[in-house]
């Protein structure tokens, strides 16, 4: 029996773009389908900045599995059983917010990968294998092999300690958290500022020397999109159900308020 693939994982190898959707307040599974048929690569369940619990997000990270988009969670916080209880129901990814060392880089792998990589207590039976009984060492190899563990970096001291925190063995993305990283640098919304291109340099230079790939969210703007994009950025979380419902909507009242009557 083969374990789910990570299309995400399959993506960045490829060299391509991996395009994410931001979950904050969708409660249902359907969305995993939703998202898959949109055309987006893996769903960002945000449990840092949402009222999503862990059973909701369970749910979505195993209606994703089948479909084909990647479930990762972004935990909210860097204690292990946030990352370990996600992984065991379902999530392909998880995202640790705000590191700043490779030291917490390194903590974050520990959590997420089974020996001899980290120090992920085994679970038994998950979601990714369909609940099927696998052999124990088949079954932690190919689940360390298909779970992204993304950091965020999200301050400068993280951006000057990225060569470190990307050297990390484990690492598989580096996320660029622009919003936070605007608000340290004391210019909140300024994405396209010389400091923030500066840092995306930085980063994106640190990932291609350790052979891991490099992400951006906080950035919407189609042409700064596709600036960064063309820099390098892989790992694209795409906007958010909010943000989207919300261009939807204010498009279809617009239309409709123009009307003649």
């Amino acid at each position: 029996m083969q374990a789910y693939a990570n299309h995400t994982k399959r993506r960045l190898e490829e060299g391509k773009i991996a395009t994410g959707l931001g979950l904050r307040q969708a409660r249902t599974a359907d969305v995993a389908a939703i998202g898959k048929t949109a055309g987006f690569d893996w769903l960002f369940i945000d449990m840092e900045h949402s009222s999503l619990d862990l059973d909701t997000a369970a749910q979505i990270c195993a209606a994703a599995l089948p479909t084909g988009i990647t479930p990762i969670v972004r935990v909210p916080g860097k204690e292990h059983h946030h990352a370990s209880r996600m992984l065991d129901n379902g999530a392909q990814g998880v995202v640790i917010p705000h590191v700043n060392s490779a030291e917490e880089a390194q903590r974050a792998v520990s959590y997420c990968k089974y020996p001899p990589i980290g120090h992920r207590s085994v679970a038994g039976a998950q979601p990714q294998y369909q609940f099927q009984n696998v052999p124990l060492a088949e079954a932690t190899r190919v689940v360390n092999a298909e779970t992204l563990v993304i950091v965020m970096v999200e301050t400068p001291e993280a951006v000057e300690q990225v060569d470190a925190i990307a050297a990390v063995p484990g690492v598989d993305v580096v996320l660029i958290g622009t919003n936070d990283l605007c608000a340290e640098m004391g210019i909140p919304g300024q994405y396209d500022d010389p400091r923030i291109v500066d840092a995306y340099t930085k980063v994106i230079a640190a990932c291609r020397k350790h052979k891991v790939h490099p992400g951006m969210g906080g950035v919407y703007d189609p042409p700064l999109m596709e600036k960064y994009i063309g820099m390098g950025m892989r790992f694209i979380l795409s906007g958010s159900d909010l943000s989207f419902i919300m261009a939807g909507g204010r498009e279809r009242t617009k239309f409709l308020n123009a009307c003649k009557l």
